[in-house]
């Protein structure tokens, strides 16, 4: 796991305290894309997780929770995050 995913997964751990949760890096299969930084890490994640603070939200407010627990590495250069909600 990158060092961004690592962290990204503390911060959602600690908001959302998931029963599930798994923070990929697929930066590497998004090279030459939009908002990629030619490195291969750090910019394209996928998220999958369950929470308990999801029960009886639609789905865009529980993708809206973990946007906002992520917001700061969005602001740092984290460019997509896809969110499964498990």
């Amino acid at each position: 796991m990158s060092q961004i995913a690592t962290q990204m997964d503390q911060r959602l751990r600690s908001q959302l305290a998931p029963t599930q949760l798994e923070v990929l890096d697929e930066s590497a299969d998004h090279a030459g894309h939009s908002g990629s930084n030619g490195s291969d890490f750090g910019t394209h994640f996928r998220v999958r997780i369950a929470s308990p603070l999801f029960t009886g939200k639609a789905r865009v407010a529980r993708h809206r929770l973990v946007y906002d627990a992520l917001q700061e590495f969005i602001d740092q250069g984290v460019h997509a995050i896809a969110i499964e909600v498990l």
